[in-house]
């Protein structure tokens, strides 16, 4: 191919944006394969960040892009859109040829992690190396700040980005699933570049300089007093020093698989409030504050915004994260269990000195410390503020489900055991290590878990089914006894650790002793769970401990709950069927209720039936898992419940929720509000406007209310005062008015719903309703009626006068002997 003139830079550039609204995506596809195959880096180079730009979307999400989170598998460009990204594809292949170059491609800082950015803007590195010797600091401030990335980090940025990019999509589209091509790229990287079997395959274009501009080397742990990170810095030779020419070419490619889970793990799990981040400053950052300050001093041309002088006090990131956002990172969890779990035996229970001598290669270094190195603090950080923030409704359960799939890293080891039932399954004795390097994974979050617990409508089945699954989690056998020694190891008294030896494990030719062996290895593990608390929380943090008795009596106030959402799904279910059988067929002559207002309160559409019983045996389920974590008597219990369900009936379920009497009417107060949530008491609330205007039934034929409602406005128009003056009489008469041209029961019936006292004390005038003969009930048992006197030879006009004489003569019982009925 002849040497291309200056101008062909700009010319394919321009030829392909122009393509790109006139060709179908398969064209454009094809053609860019042919671009990649046949241009060098020099002019490709060009064209990568409009072409990242172009698929991944802007990172202002102005340009959506290929939207890839709302393209499916059914759609015809799934295919095509999934072989050209594919890690083996021709992108990939464009990312490999630039990367054997020393090209560059800048991200603004505005657009990092706001943890990130403000340390940038404070004028310190972050912790995390991926963004260290990227940053240049222009004359004209801090704030216009870039990063200065490869290829294959600047891809993966802008992958990674399109997942949290706001994005305006059209009406009735929503985000990603797990079968979009979003979710399923995400889930081919991470087997490609985080392979459980084999090794990462290499880079078609080799680069004998390594590909990776070294960081410069830092402190791998972050103390808090003398409490750090026990395990040695990660991967020195692979990240923070550049690999030789003569280097493994395994170490030359381990870069990418630690690139890719550094850029996911700091695009989708780095956020937190301004608290958390105030809190995680640790000694190391603020040393190296104070350094670049002394630094700043000594230049003779400093930035107009001083380094000190940053938004750390003002720092506040408004981050919100979705469903599919949850549901993205929890993926990235089980793979990277996945991954972790992958690791060869022996070189799982290699002790730290015999690893120092044994040679392994960088894949099996890099999944003995992912988890607890990458992914643990910003995971819990995250997990906490989505467990705080959340809405308390079904749509937590993608939280629920990523905290779970943390906490259970044996569910993701491949081996092939004896299959057992869940609630026999027991935890395996080698995940102890791992309870307590994660230990307020388990019980911080459950504790905040069981707080958000209790101000959920536990009558719903999807909130019943999540208390369950927590349960039922950390009631597998041999957890919560893991969770205890964790505990009890962090409340080791602080002098314990002043005799642990800090080189470590010391064989007797090395000067060490066999027969201090296991205080050496209590003292270890006491180490790195106050390591992991301290790291997590910060040294001045109150630990609550578990199975104290503060929280036994959380878990007792939960049990109460969970009782009285079975008996309110109880008295659901009892009053659905009620109301299922007044509905039946003899409703129709008058004998059932068409009163629509006649349904539970606490009920609602997906709250009956099948619903109701999977309720019942979520909580029944959860309660026997509650009781088995943490040791409760099952006597006890049953008397709690028991207690309970007596003290709740009928008559105090009708009762007013907890108000208190204001100006405008009642006002609920929190214990009202709780009763509400929990269905122990309602408001009886009924329609409170006029009458007449009520919405139109399916019962009743809308031409004839319509009619019958002008005739009524007509007659109540002319004869109103005299009804009015009938009905005020308190004689026999009046009462007999009454009956026929007002509603009795409406001032008992407007004083069980909380109103104004204007409203309740409206008089309510007398009227004229034809309303109930526009009822297909009422014309059905007109029918039969006239078909009786039809068979017993009465004419239309004698049948008519013996209808009007019996419901005269009916409202005449009705008055003299209504209320003796209704005493008894």
């Amino acid at each position: 191919m002849a040497a291309p003139t200056l101008q062909q830079p700009s010319f394919l550039l321009a030829n392909l944006k122009a393509d790109s609204t006139t060709k179908t995506l398969l064209q454009r596809c094809q053609d860019l394969v042919k671009i990649i195959d046949e241009y060098p880096a020099k002019e490709l180079h060009l064209i990568f960040p409009w072409l990242v730009e172009s698929v991944f979307g802007s990172l202002d999400g102005i340009i959506a892009g290929w939207n890839l989170r709302l393209l499916h598998s059914r759609s015809n460009e799934y295919h095509i859109v999934m072989e050209f990204l594919n890690p083996s594809g021709p992108m990939m292949k464009l990312v490999y040829k630039l990367q054997a170059e020393e090209y560059k491609y800048e991200i603004p800082v505005n657009y990092l992690p706001g943890p990130v950015k403000a340390c940038i803007q404070e004028g310190v590195l972050p912790d995390c190396p991926l963004f260290h010797n990227k940053l240049h600091f222009p004359l004209s401030g801090l704030l216009t700040l870039n990063l200065a990335l490869n290829p294959f980090e600047f891809f993966m940025f802008n992958f990674a980005f399109c997942l949290i990019a706001p994005k305006s999509y059209p009406q009735g589209q929503h985000g990603s699933s797990a079968d979009s091509a979003y979710f399923v790229l995400v889930d081919t990287y991470l087997k490609y570049f985080l392979p459980s079997e084999g090794s990462v395959p290499p880079s078609p274009f080799s680069d004998s300089r390594g590909s990776v501009t070294a960081p410069s080397p830092r402190s791998s742990s972050v103390s808090f007093a003398g409490y750090g990170v026990h395990s040695p810095s990660l991967l020195k030779h692979h990240i923070f020093h550049q690999p030789s020419v003569n280097a493994d070419p395994a170490a030359q490619e381990i870069w990418r698989s630690e690139t890719l889970l550094q850029m996911f793990v700091e695009i989708w799990l780095h956020h937190y409030s301004l608290e958390m981040y105030q809190k995680l400053q640790s000694p190391q950052v603020k040393l190296a504050l104070l350094q670049y300050r002394l630094s700043m001093s000594s230049m003779p041309c400093q930035p107009h915004a001083p380094p000190g002088s940053g938004n750390l006090h003002t720092y506040q990131e408004p981050f919100s994260p979705t469903e599919e956002h949850v549901l993205v990172v929890r993926l990235l969890v089980k793979h990277l269990h996945a991954f972790s779990s992958s690791l060869k035996p022996e070189q799982l229970s290699s002790s730290p000195s015999a690893h120092s001598h044994t040679h392994t290669s960088p894949l099996e270094e890099f999944k003995r410390v992912v988890v607890q190195r990458f992914v643990q603090q910003k995971l819990y950080l995250f997990l906490q503020h989505c467990f705080g923030h959340w809405p308390l409704d079904a749509s937590f359960r993608a939280v629920l489900e990523t905290w779970l799939s943390y906490i259970q890293p044996w569910r993701y080891t491949g081996e092939k055991t004896n299959p057992q039932p869940d609630q026999n399954r027991t935890v395996p004795d080698k995940w102890e290590s791992f309870v307590q390097e994660n230990l307020l994974m388990y019980t911080k979050l459950f504790q905040v878990f069981l707080n958000r617990t209790v101000r959920t409508d536990l009558v719903n089945a999807k909130n019943a089914l999540m208390v369950f699954r927590v349960a039922k989690v950390f009631s597998q056998p041999n957890l919560a006894e893991m969770i205890q020694k964790g505990e009890q190891l962090f409340l080791e008294p602080e002098h314990v650790l002043h005799h642990r030896q800090p080189r470590g494990y010391l064989t007797p030719s090395q000067g060490g002793s066999y027969l201090s062996s296991r205080q050496r290895v209590m003292t270890d593990m006491v180490f790195r769970v106050k390591s992991h608390v301290y790291a997590l929380e910060g040294q001045d943090c109150q630990y609550k401990q578990m199975f104290g008795s503060e929280l036994r009596g959380a878990v007792m106030k939960l049990i109460q709950i969970i009782a009285q959402a079975r008996h309110t799904a109880k008295r659901i279910s009892d009053h659905s069927n009620e109301v299922a059988a007044n509905n039946s067929f003899l409703s129709w002559f008058g004998m059932g209720s068409s009163d629509l207002n006649n349904t539970f309160a606490g009920a609602e559409p997906e709250e009956s039936g099948e619903c109701l019983k999977k309720t019942h045996e979520f909580l029944d389920r959860a309660l026997e898992n509650l009781c088995q974590i943490f040791k409760l008597n099952q006597g006890q219990l049953t008397q709690l419940i028991s207690n309970l369900g007596s003290s709740q009936d009928d008559g105090n379920c009708k009762q007013l929720p907890d108000c208190i009497q204001s100006e405008n009417g009642l006002i609920l107060t929190d214990l009202g509000r709780r009763q509400i949530i929990n269905g122990l008491r309602r408001f009886e609330i009924h329609y409170q406007g006029d009458p007449e205007l009520q919405p139109i039934r399916s019962y009743e034929n809308a031409l004839l209310v319509r009619l019958f409602y002008r005739i009524s406005c007509v007659v109540n128009e002319r004869f109103g005062e005299h009804m009015d003056a009938l009905c005020s009489r308190p004689d026999f008469l009046g009462r007999l008015g009454r009956h026929y041209l007002a509603d009795a029961d409406s001032s008992t019936k407007l004083k069980q719903s909380p109103m104004s006292r204007r409203t309740l004390e409206r008089n309510r005038q007398a009227r004229l309703s034809l309303r109930p003969l526009a009822s297909y009930r009422t014309m059905l048992l007109l029918l039969l009626l006239y078909m009786c006197g039809a068979l017993l030879a009465f004419g239309p006009v004698s049948s008519t006068l013996l209808i009007l004489v019996g419901g005269f003569l009916y409202g005449l019982f009705m008055t003299l002997f209504g209320d003796k009925l209704k005493t008894h």
